[in-house]
Parts: structure tokens; C-alpha cells; sequence
């Protein structure tokens, strides 16, 4: 459908890649990877039409439709959301509008033997079968889907796109392309500025209705849900897979094992031919082979080894400063923008070590609570910052902070400690500013590299609380790879606001979902969470949000939540006499039985833990007079924790049953 033909692109003379060929076939479902600079962008601008290679050539049929999303774009302000969304279907409505036209001209042309009568009815052919083919008989409906597919409200739809952020704009740019039903789709880091959700619909939107796509992006969870082919462009070639992303990889560190031990070999070969050449250079008996050595060693074509391996290396920060056993304690917190209702209620605490993640739809509170956290915006409620905590905060503006007059090597030498100084330059190289990069002014770094160097910045600094707002935007695979376990063997806590699941898989141990209002803390890992939330049929979630978000703006009195006791009582006259203070008290008494019962089943598994540790110790012969007095201790405190746990759950069921009444 389109092919690239020997395609030569140079930058001051430099081949960014050269003679690359390669064919785009109708539903293919394309991966374009490499590490930062090796001309992915290029090469999406060149198919979408927007650059000219220096040589080679794109050969794509005349009627082909492309859509194009790039990094970054100008984006409109003039119009509301729906208008500019609706933007998508001007090519069909002036399809519509010819069709009219030239149906009406047929009409009143009788010489059915002329040109301009046979050109006429070929065009209407033509269009009518474009028309046909679009598919699309419910434009408004189309839209709504797509759009709250992509985390707009519906309320959303008549406001005008300048009060909204570029990530938010950005959306409405995806929606329009993705409305237009290309034919091929070139799609530059489409995940930047989606939630999960957003990213999980824009999945099942490119298995079912995308044609072909070609797709430049940072995450691994996506690329395997999306591509069956990566195109990987290193050193100036392609290498082309017909696997998704994880296969790939394999298959990669194989062909790089190959190309290391053919480069290895061609190096002894070259060493041996110029020691040869050197020991007999003035030898006359051996002149002939001499010449014959040197002719070989010009024949020669190096082996280019297609990048430097940093994968081993591993980051290890500043040991963090003890913090107390609760760094962040959150009690009835809430934040309100006049009567917009951001979140209500927070209750929470984090202990020292933990690492979680907030996570949600954009607009739902995650930055909001963050700005409370750092002090930055009013709240109501409690929120306590423990003992000696110290916060390390990347924002995502935080590029922006940077000192632009000083070189990239000295933004790190400013903050780095100790050991830590003598390998800068290995942990530049790691986050691709080595060698000349990283003399570079700040300055004159792009919006990528800026956000990289902040995030090692940032890293380096003693602290003992982490908060990182979307850090991952503008890293590539391996550069994550690396931040991921340095956060991992981080020994502070940690807040990590993300939509990419692959980055927060095995990092985090929490979850803490933003939605409706509240916050709800799900324990395990992000798949935990993932699973949890199909299961709970997330439609119908979504139906009763709204449902009930209506009940609410009706009557604040009432409950909202999405429980169907809940619902009927929303009608029952009993809920309605109850004061707003009464039902607050009701709510906080059990808040305080669940934290009861928790805190009880967590002193439960500890000492669960110290007994089944002492009862091997014992089995395996050590029953020392210390050891059975603290296996008798253990027993105990077992006994008296089972005790106060079912004290704990008879309370809660009995403040739960009050409520309901």
C-alpha cells in the first residue's frame, strides 16, 4: 500500500539512515523503535508528506488517506470542543455537497455522449463510493464516543478549547484523526497525554477499527497490545520483525550477540593483518604479501556494532535520610473550586518505604492532591507531613527550572555527592548525554532532553520522599528501564502519578484511584488494580457515576455511593430527614471500624510471620530457652490480635448496618 524505496535522509551531510526500503501493507500494525535521534519522527514526517528525504522515494496510490499526529502541534482556540472535533467529517460533508451538485448538473445535461457528461457520472461513482465506504451513519454519536473514549465529559463538549491544557487539546487533535478513518494512521508518542483508561479504549479502538498504523511510542504495554510488526531504525538501517515489542527484544539481544562476536572477530583479523604488514614491511622476500595484506585490510568494511549496551548499569542514589514511620497522614481531606467538588474525604497514610501510585482519569485530583501535599494550594481537612521528611518534587514543568546557562555535566556536578561524582558521566551516557552532549548548554537542549536532565537532577538530591508527576513522558524504553530500578532500590517512599503501566508494574505495592470525588486505595500492584476494575464491569461503573453525580447536583444531601442499596435510598424519605452533619458523622464512624479492622489484620500478619519463623527454627533443632519464651510471647499476641480483629468486625458490621438503616 506504501512502499519506501531506498531512502537516504542527511543532516549537514551526516546520514541520519541510508538506502532503507521497507512496505506498509493494508492492517498492518507497525512499531517504529529506536533510541532518541535515530530518525523516528523523520521518518513518520516523510511518510505523512510533511519532509523530503534527500534521496529515495514513498510510493503510495493517489486516493490513499494518511493521518498524521505529531509530538506537538498548533492547535486551535477559536472553537468549542464539539466544533472543533466536528472538524474530522469537512472532507465528507464537502463530499456530500459535490455529490449534490453534480447530481443536480446531471440533470440538466441531455448530451449524454459528451466528455464532460461520462467525467461527471465517473465522479459520481466515485464519490458515492467513498461516501459508502466511510461507514459513518451517526456522526454525532461517533463523535460522543470517541471523544469520552479519549476522558472528555460531556459537559466538556461545549466549552472552548482555550480552557484547556495542551495535553487536553492534544486529544481533541487524536479524536479528529482518529475519526477520519484513515487509511494509514502515524501516531508520534499518541500515550503522553492519555490516563489508562484513555490508553485502554484508544487499544481496543486500534484492534477493531485502524486500518494500517505506524506507531512511535515509549510504552511497552501498549506496543504489545497494539503492534504485530517493529520496524527498528539504529545506525542509519532498519531491521524489520514481523513480532510485537517483547519478542522483539529477544530477537534483538540475539542479532546484537551476533554482530558483537562477528565485530570481535573482524577486529583480531584487523590487528593480525597490521601486525603482519608491520614485521615484514621492509622485507623484500615478503614485499608481494605485504601489498597483498595491505590491498585486504582497504577491502575491509567495518562491522558497525549498532549501539553502546547500557543496560547494566544501574543508578545507585544517596542513601535517604530517615523519615518518621509515617511520612504522609491524610484525614478528611478535600479541595473544592468554588462548587466544583474536586475529591471529598481523603483518608490515607503512607509509611516510610512505600511506593504507590495515583492513578485515574486527567481532571479527577491526582495533581490537586500533589499541590497539597507540597504546599502549594489551600485544602480542607488534615494533612501531616511526618518527621524529617524531606520531598523531592518532578513536576511536569519541571524542565522549565533548569538554569539554561550552565552545561548539561555541570547541572549534575551542582547536586552529586560523593561516589556518586566520580561516575556523572556514566549516568549521563546512561540518559544519552554522553560524550559532546553533555557540553552542551542547557539552552539549547529540546523539551526531552530537558525533562531527562531534571529527572536526574532531581534523583540525585538527598531526600526521602519521592513525588514524580507523569516522569516517563519523553524517556525511551531502556532509559525507564534504568529509572525504574533505581526507584525500585530507593529506600525512601515514594508517589509516582503515571499512566504507564509497564513502568509501574512491580514498582508499586499501592494504588490510589481518583474518580467520582473520591480517592479508594487499592492494595497490590497496578495489574492488581487493572483486573479488580474489569471485573467490576467498568461501563456500568461508569453508568452509575453519572446517574448518581446527577442525584448529587439535584440534592447534596444524598449519598453518592454507587452501591444499588444506596441508590434506593436516595428516594426513601428516612434518608432525606437525616441533617448533612449526621450523615458525615455516620461516614467518619466508619472510616474509623475499617481502619480498626486493618490495622488489626495487619498486626495479625506480622505476627503470623514471627511465628511461622520461630516454628522452623524449632523444627529444625534450635529450641533454645530465648527461642520457645519468644514462640510462647508470639502465641500470645497472636491469641489477644485474633481477639481484637473479631472485636474490630463486629464493630464495623454494626456500624454498617446502622447506616443502612
Amino acid at each position: 500500500m506504501v512502499s519506501v524505496n531506498n531512502l537516504t535522509v542527511e543532516f549537514s551531510a551526516l546520514p541520519l539512515f541510508s538506502n532503507v526500503s521497507f512496505v506498509i501493507n493494508p492492517n498492518d500494525k507497525i512499531a517504529l523503535v529506536g533510541k532518541n535521534g535515530a530518525g523516528k519522527s523523520t521518518m513518520l514526517k516523510i511518510l505523512a508528506g510533511l519532509q523530503l528525504p534527500s534521496s529515495g522515494s514513498i510510493g503510495k496510490p493517489s486516493d490513499i488517506t494518511i493521518g498524521y499526529l505529531p509530538q506537538q502541534m498548533k492547535l486551535a482556540d477559536e472553537t468549542t470542543i464539539l466544533e472543533e472535533t466536528k472538524k474530522a467529517f469537512h472532507d465528507r460533508l464537502q463530499m456530500e455537497q459535490e455529490l449534490l451538485k453534480l447530481q443536480e448538473n446531471l440533470e440538466n445535461n441531455s448530451d449524454f455522449e459528451s466528455t464532460e457528461y461520462n467525467r461527471m457520472l465517473e465522479r459520481i461513482e466515485y464519490l458515492s463510493d467513498r461516501i459508502a465506504y466511510d461507514n459513518t451513519t451517526n456522526i454525532e454519536a461517533e463523535i460522543e464516543k470517541t471523544l469520552i473514549g479519549l476522558g472528555f465529559n460531556r459537559q466538556d463538549f461545549d466549552r472552548p478549547t482555550s480552557e484547556f491544557s495542551g495535553g487536553w487539546r492534544m486529544r481533541v487533535e487524536l479524536a479528529k484523526i482518529l475519526l477520519r478513518r484513515p487509511d494509514v494512521l502515524l501516531l508520534d508518542e499518541p500515550t503522553n497525554h492519555l490516563d489508562i483508561e484513555s490508553i485502554q479504549w484508544l487499544e481496543q479502538f486500534m484492534n477493531t477499527k485502524a486500518k494500517a498504523v505506524v506507531l512511535v511510542s515509549h510504552d511497552r504495554a501498549f506496543l504489545d497490545n497494539v503492534t504485530k510488526r517493529t520496524i527498528e531504525i539504529s545506525c542509519g538501517r532498519i531491521y524489520d520483525y514481523k513480532v510485537s515489542y517483547s519478542p522483539f527484544v529477544k530477537l534483538r539481544e540475539e542479532r546484537l550477540e551476533q554482530q558483537m562476536r562477528a565485530y570481535e572477530n573482524q577486529q583480531k583479523l584487523i590487528a593480525d593483518t597490521k601486525d603482519f604488514i608491520e614485521r615484514f614491511r621492509y622485507k623484500a622476500t615478503k614485499a608481494v604479501q605485504v601489498q597483498s595484506r595491505i590491498k585486504q585490510l582497504e577491502k575491509i568494511v567495518p562491522i558497525e556494532v549498532d549501539e553502546i549496551d547500557n543496560s547494566r548499569l544501574r543508578l545507585k542514589f544517596p542513601p535517604a535520610p530517615r523519615s518518621g514511620d509515617f511520612p504522609l497522614i491524610v484525614e478528611g481531606l478535600g479541595k473544592s473550586y468554588g462548587e466544583h467538588v474536586v475529591f471529598s474525604d481523603a483518608e490515607f497514610s503512607l509509611r516510610r518505604g512505600e511506593k504507590v501510585a495515583f492513578v485515574g482519569k486527567n481532571g479527577e485530583g491526582k495533581s490537586t492532591l500533589v499541590k497539597c501535599i507540597m504546599g502549594e494550594i489551600p485544602y480542607d481537612g488534615h494533612l501531616k507531613l511526618g518527621h524529617n521528611v524531606k520531598i523531592g518534587y518532578f513536576a511536569q514543568n519541571q524542565a522549565q527550572l533548569l538554569d539554561e546557562n550552565i552545561t548539561v555535566f555541570d547541572t549534575i556536578d551542582n547536586v552529586a555527592t560523593g561516589d556518586i561524582r566520580t561516575k556523572i558521566r556514566d549516568i549521563l551516557g546512561a540518559f544519552m548525554f554522553g560524550g559532546e552532549a553533555s557540553e552542551k548548554k542547557v539552552k539549547v537542549l529540546s523539551g526531552g532532553e530537558k525533562t531527562r536532565l531534571a529527572m536526574i537532577k532531581l534523583l540525585l538530591e538527598p531526600v526521602n520522599f519521592l513525588i514524580l508527576d507523569e516522569p516517563t513522558n519523553h524517556l525511551d524504553m531502556k532509559t525507564k528501564d534504568i529509572l525504574k530500578e533505581a526507584i525500585k532500590d530507593f529506600d525512601g517512599t515514594v508517589i509516582v502519578v503515571s499512566h504507564d503501566r509497564e513502568f509501574l508494574d512491580g514498582l508499586v505495592g499501592k494504588v490510589y484511584e481518583f474518580g467520582g470525588g473520591k480517592v479508594k486505595e487499592n492494595l497490590g500492584g497496578i495489574y492488581d488494580f487493572l483486573r479488580k476494575r474489569k471485573l467490576e464491569n467498568l461501563s456500568e461503573l461508569e453508568r452509575q457515576s453519572l446517574s448518581l453525580s446527577k442525584s448529587q447536583t439535584q440534592d447534596p444531601v444524598k449519598d453518592t455511593t454507587p452501591d444499588k442499596t444506596d441508590i434506593d435510598s436516595i428516594a426513601s424519605p428516612k434518608v432525606r430527614t437525616l441533617s448533612y452533619a449526621e450523615q458525615k458523622e455516620r461516614e467518619r464512624n466508619i472510616r474509623k471500624a475499617e481502619k480498626a479492622v486493618k490495622i488489626a489484620e495487619e498486626k495479625i500478619a506480622d505476627l503470623e510471620l514471627r511465628q511461622t519463623s520461630l516454628e522452623g527454627k524449632l523444627s529444625s533443632g534450635d529450641a533454645s530457652p530465648d527461642i520457645i519464651d519468644e514462640y510462647s510471647k508470639v502465641s500470645t499476641a497472636l491469641e489477644t490480635a485474633m481477639s481484637e480483629w473479631e472485636a474490630a468486625q463486629l464493630a464495623l458490621e454494626d456500624v454498617q448496618s446502622q447506616s443502612s438503616m
